[in-house]
């Protein structure tokens, strides 16, 4: 089974490109999902979580938002809850990898925006980071989640350049804006046809 790391910036297209893949058989692993999973069942992660971040608890629960606020502004706080968070993602992913390969699937692709960050890339066998001209992100992120063209602006431009992903990807996948969601998820699928054909 070929594991490969999915990453690139937010609104380039990652969802069309993964369902090309599900179409071929593989399973997707969002780490966006299983990290918020573990905010709810992963106890020993939790706890952690209320000695560094006590304020963003109401009662047993955490408060995503009280907590995206405080990490979100500051830095340093981000560093703390990554340096808390990621080890646990990393081991349920890859519980989730070994499950997909007992399925008996050809592929499982990890989707994340911090693939490199969290260590998760050291598990792949290949990576692609799916692109999209800055102001295509910006339509298609307004459009997904109703918000402002500023704040998807800001949102846009606070993440890595396509340059940072070109120098650290196996392979790169370009949604132009002549692309259509169909054209592109063609292109996807011959290339993932093409990735688990190779050794």
């Amino acid at each position: 089974m070929k594991v490969i790391g999915i990453t690139g910036p937010t609104g380039a297209g990652k969802t069309t490109a993964l369902n090309a893949l599900v179409g071929l058989g593989g399973t997707v692993i969002d780490a966006d999902a299983v990290y918020h999973e573990l905010t709810v069942s992963c106890q020993p992660m939790l706890a952690e979580l209320r000695d560094r971040f006590p304020t963003v608890f109401d009662g047993e629960r955490i408060d995503l938002k009280k907590l995206g606020n405080i990490v979100f502004r500051i830095p340093e706080e981000m560093a703390d809850l990554n340096a808390i968070t990621h080890k646990y993602v990393i081991q349920e992913t890859r519980r989730l990898v070994k499950q997909a390969e007992a399925e008996g699937r050809p592929a499982a692709a990890i989707d994340a925006i911090a693939l490199f960050e969290s260590g998760l890339w050291e598990m792949c066998d290949c990576v692609l980071a799916v692109l999209a001209p800055p102001e295509v992100r910006i339509r298609r992120v307004m459009a997904r989640e109703g918000v402002s063209e500023e704040y998807a602006r800001t949102r846009v431009n606070s993440q890595h350049s396509d340059d940072w992903f070109r120098a650290r990807c196996d392979y790169v996948l370009e949604n132009t804006e002549k692309d259509t969601a169909e054209t592109f998820a063609q292109r996807a699928r011959v290339l993932f046809e093409q990735i688990l054909e190779e050794n």
